[in-house]
C-alpha cells in the first residue's frame, strides 16, 4: 500500500442539498435518467416525475457537447450498436441527445419545485462551465472520465462534492484520480462501476468495495448496471452509501440504454428494496433490542440450586445450575463470583440464587 494514498482523507460527512451522506445516513439513491429522454424535454420531466414518485432521493441527466466529447467517426460501442441503428455514428447519436443550458435550467427548476435533487454529468469542459452556472449541489463524473486527470481537477476545483464512477478502470487508475482530486477536494464518495449495459451477475464485482475500503479512507458507494433491481441493495451492508441506476419509461424505446434501465414499476421496487435494507441495517452498537428487553427476562438463565443447599455450604459447579428464572436472580455470566462463597442460607432444589 502507497505512502501517498494512505494519508488521503476524505470526508465523511457530505450534505448534497439537504441531505446527508455519512457512515450513519440513509443510502443516497440516484434514479439515473441519463440520455432517456431521448433529446425530449417532455419526456425528461415525465422520467422526473418518476423519479419522485418512486422516491428517490436525486434525479441525474447527462451533459455534453458531441464536438467536444468524441471524433465524428468513432463508432458505436458493442451495446449500442444493439440498441440503437448500428449504422449511425456514435457521434451523430450523441448530438440528437444533447441537453442545452436553457434546458438544464428548466429541468432543474422542474426539480426543485417537485423536491428532488437535479444533477447532470458533465463530459467536456464547456458542458462543465455551463453546469457550473446552474450551481448544482454535487458533480457526477462518469467512468468514461476516471483517467481524464485534467478533467479531474477542472472539476476538482469546483468545490463541489463529487460522485466518482470508476468502471473500465485499474486500481492503479483510481488512485491517480484520487490523488488528483485529493489536492483540490476532499468531498468525494467512490463508486465501484462495472461499465457495460447491462452486466451480467458475474461482473458486478461488489467485492471491489472491499477493496476500496482496504485502499482508501472516503465514503463509498456502487453504480449498479445489473438487470432489474439487480446489485446495488446487496452493495450497502459493504458499505455503500450511494447507490445509482438508470431507469427509464420504456425499456422498449430506441436509444443506447433502455434496455438496461429500471421499467418505472421496477424503478419504484428498487428504492424501496434499498429503503427496506437501510431498515435492516439498523445500528452498528450490539445491545438488546427495545422488543428484546421483555423476551431477554423470559429466555436468558439466572443461577438456581440444582440441589438443595444448607446454610453455611460453599457455592460450587455441582450445586448450581443455569435456568429461565423470568429475569430474577444472577446472570450466569457472573457466576465465578459466587463460586466459592458461603450461602447465606438454605436453598431447596430449583431456587433462585441471591446474594445480599
Amino acid at each position: 500500500m502507497g505512502h501517498l494514498y494512505k494519508k488521503m482523507i476524505f470526508n465523511k460527512k457530505i450534505h448534497i442539498e439537504d441531505k446527508l451522506i455519512s457512515a450513519t445516513s440513509p443510502t443516497f439513491v440516484i434514479a439515473e435518467a441519463g440520455v432517456n429522454h431521448g433529446g425530449d424535454m417532455v419526456i425528461a420531466k415525465q422520467l422526473i416525475d418518476l423519479a419522485v414518485r418512486a422516491k428517490a432521493d436525486a434525479v441525474k441527466f447527462q451533459t455534453f457537447k458531441a464536438e467536444h466529447l468524441i471524433l465524428n467517426d468513432i463508432q458505436k460501442a458493442p451495446y449500442q450498436k444493439d440498441t440503437t441503428d448500428a449504422s449511425e455514428s456514435q457521434y451523430d447519436m450523441l448530438k440528437r441527445l444533447e441537453v442545452s443550458r436553457e434546458q438544464n435550467l428548466d429541468l432543474k427548476q422542474y426539480c426543485m419545485d417537485k423536491g428532488i435533487v437535479f444533477l447532470t454529468t458533465p463530459f467536456d469542459e464547456e458542458s462543465l462551465e455551463e453546469i457550473d452556472e446552474l450551481d448544482l449541489p454535487a458533480y457526477k463524473v462518469a467512468s468514461t472520465d476516471t483517467t481524464n486527470l485534467p478533467f479531474l481537477k477542472k472539476i476538482a476545483k469546483k468545490g463541489k462534492p463529487i460522485f466518482l464512477s470508476t468502471g473500465m478502470s485499474y486500481l492503479s487508475e483510481v488512485r491517480l484520480a484520487l490523488e488528483t482530486i485529493y489536492e483540490y477536494n476532499k468531498d468525494v464518495v467512490l463508486l465501484q462501476c462495472t461499465a457495460n449495459y447491462p452486466i451480467q451477475d458475474n461482473e458486478a464485482n461488489l467485492a471491489v468495495i472491499n477493496t476500496y475500503r482496504d485502499n482508501f479512507d472516503i465514503l463509498l458507494g456502487y453504480s449498479d448496471h445489473s438487470v432489474g433491481v439487480g446489485a446495488a441493495p446487496f452493495a450497502i451492508p459493504m458499505g455503500a452509501k450511494v447507490v445509482e441506476k438508470h431507469f427509464t419509461i420504456n425499456k422498449d424505446d430506441e436509444g443506447p440504454d433502455h434496455a438496461a434501465s429500471l421499467s418505472p414499476d421496477e424503478l419504484i421496487a428498487f428504492v424501496k428494496t434499498v429503503r427496506r435494507v437501510d431498515t435492516y441495517m439498523g445500528s452498528e452498537i450490539k445491545e438488546p433490542s427495545l422488543s428484546e428487553q421483555n423476551t431477554r427476562k423470559s429466555l436468558q438463565k439466572c443461577m438456581v440450586s440444582s440441589q438443595n443447599i444448607k446454610k453455611g455450604d460453599l457455592f460450587t459447579n455441582d450445586n448450581l445450575v443455569a435456568k429461565r428464572t423470568g429475569g430474577i436472580g444472577i446472570s450466569p455470566i457472573d457466576y465465578e463470583s459466587i463460586i466459592g462463597i458461603k450461602s447465606h442460607k438454605s436453598y431447596k432444589k430449583n431456587e433462585v440464587i441471591s446474594i445480599d
